[in-house]
């Protein structure tokens, strides 16, 4: 524990020493301001949110939609500055940087995206694309048909976990295997990545559970455990179970009498277990984690779980 404290305090200190200035662009402020001639000029200036095939005229009927307007002013009373949002993207990469030295940083820009949920951030090598409107608050009006389990997740506090997932995915690779503990551990990597790179972030953060879910995962974990092994589904490449175990869910997909109690995803939480677990009694770095595969990670993990 001592040493432990001892290094998590040396890597703070390093971490903070480290330069790291993102440069913010509100596209969704300027274009919620801008009028038909100022068209030519965003275009200009934000290429990338242009796409070719669409004319002038495509814009300029937009700048004029109700809907669009009434998406900017909730994006615009619900982010009038970006400086909280800016400062936690900041630390966030002076951690890449500091686990990833030759990673970019790369440049923010806010849009709206018509509530795309299913694409809140989206991050290149040079761009980072956030669409504010999915971040309005759990319980906003325009989120009125959208599932509880969802829309739980549609809140400002959320952003940057969004984009410690989408910068996982660029150095994460996913399995060529299709067995379902290829899956656990990879998305058991993602996870022990968040750990790393947003230290300050609860564990139900970090998952996107409440604290109530993942009480009920802690609690269980022997019993899921159980049921993974007792039914040999570790090296199944059974499709559905990614829908039972690790899709975004209501709940996961046992088919007894807990199903309601229990949050979805489990098979995320049992697979950062794993990777915790393997963490704790091996020295390797991140990087060399994430190369290897789910077969070794599991085997020297000697993950057992808590009772």
């Amino acid at each position: 524990m001592v040493i432990g404290c001892g290094g998590d305090q040396k890597v703070k200190e390093e971490v903070q020493n480290i330069n790291v200035d993102v440069n913010v662009l509100r596209f969704d402020r300027d274009f919620a301001k801008a009028g038909s001639l100022d068209i030519p000029g965003l275009k200009i200036a934000y290429p990338y949110l242009f796409p070719a095939q669409y004319p002038d005229s495509v814009w300029v009927a937009k700048l004029k939609d109700t809907l669009q307007m009434e998406l900017l002013y909730e994006v615009g009373k619900t982010f009038p500055n970006f400086d909280k949002e800016t400062q936690d993207l900041e630390l966030f990469f002076k951690h890449v940087k500091y686990y990833f030295p030759k990673a970019s940083i790369p440049t923010v820009v806010t849009i709206t995206s018509d509530v795309d949920y299913n694409n809140r951030v989206i991050l290149a090598d040079s761009l980072l694309i956030i669409g504010l409107d999915n971040y309005l608050g759990p319980d906003h009006k325009f989120y009125g048909g959208i599932q509880k389990y969802i829309s739980f997740g549609l809140d400002k506090e959320y952003m940057v976990t969004d984009v410690a997932a989408a910068f996982a995915k660029m150095v994460n690779p996913y399995p060529n295997d299709r067995t379902f503990l290829s899956q656990l551990i990879y998305y058991g990597k993602e996870l022990y990545l968040k750990d790393k790179l947003l230290p300050l972030e609860t564990d139900a953060m970090k998952i996107g559970y409440s604290q109530e879910e993942l009480d009920w995962a802690k609690a269980n974990e022997e019993m899921i455990w159980r049921y993974f092994i007792e039914r040999e589904l570790l090296y199944s490449t059974d499709t559905k179970l990614a829908m039972r175990f690790l899709d975004q869910a209501p709940f996961s997909k046992f088919q007894l009498e807990l199903d309601n109690e229990s949050p979805g995803r489990i098979g995320r939480f049992i697979g950062w277990e794993i990777v915790r677990s393997f963490m704790e009694k091996n020295n390797v770095s991140l990087q060399q984690l994430l190369s290897l595969p789910a077969e070794e990670v599991f085997k020297r993990s000697k993950y057992k779980p808590s009772k």
